[in-house]
């Protein structure tokens, strides 16, 4: 039986984007760490935010952290997003997260879905709704193709027989959460910027 041991040497505090808040911060230690052999030990920090103060689990190799939980998950900008387009990309930003690399291609493509309905695409496939999304919004041709992409990886994802879909990777998810990430922005957030702008030009009397 493996008996955890108390190591003198704790490994202190770390720094890193807070999975709670999204802050960078020096997370503090608490408690000790545990030795658990072979140069690995565990503890938990705590992020110094006063309106946060979230809890992680960390592991270490040697000096080095090799693994914290709940793991930092990519960031967005969800300002003029509508909610349900925001919950169904987060829940792929968490798959994603936790290397879920198939969820979270599913909950991609979900996202489409919801993208959809909130611009009163028609169609009985998502297919169909993508190409009928085409004649209600003005974004670039390339981001129309990149949806047809991401439509296509989830496809693959949730279905065995489209292809070896196991073989999802980091690098194809991250690929993808980029692409949807400037399909988000095209769609809901550069008029408002270029609004912005108009609006300052106009205070200024430029």
């Amino acid at each position: 039986m493996q008996v955890f041991q108390s190591n003198k040497q704790n490994k202190g505090p770390v720094s890193l984007r807070c999975p709670h808040c999204n802050h960078e911060a020096i997370f503090r230690q608490i408690g000790e760490d545990l030795f658990l052999g072979q140069n690995i030990y565990c503890g938990q920090r705590a992020c110094p935010e006063e309106s946060c103060k979230g809890h992680i689990f960390v592991v270490f190799d040697g000096n080095n952290l090799v693994k914290s939980y709940p793991p930092i998950r990519i960031d967005f900008d969800k300002e003029n997003i509508p909610t349900q387009v925001i919950n169904t990309f987060e829940e792929a930003l968490d798959c994603h997260a936790n290397e879920a690399f198939i969820a979270s291609a599913i909950m991609v493509r979900r996202t489409l879905e919801e993208i959809c309905s909130d611009k009163s695409a028609q169609g009985s496939t998502l297919k169909a709704r993508l190409k009928d999304l085409r004649s209600k919004i003005v974004i670039p041709q390339e981001l129309f193709d990149a949806m047809d992409d991401l439509r296509i990886l989830g496809n693959d994802a949730a279905h065995v027989e489209a292809r070896d879909f196991s073989k999802i990777s980091s690098e194809e998810l991250n690929i993808a959460i980029e692409l949807t990430k400037e399909i988000l922005k095209a769609l809901y957030q550069y008029s408002g910027l270029l609004g912005r702008l108009k609006n300052l030009k106009s205070d200024t009397g430029a």
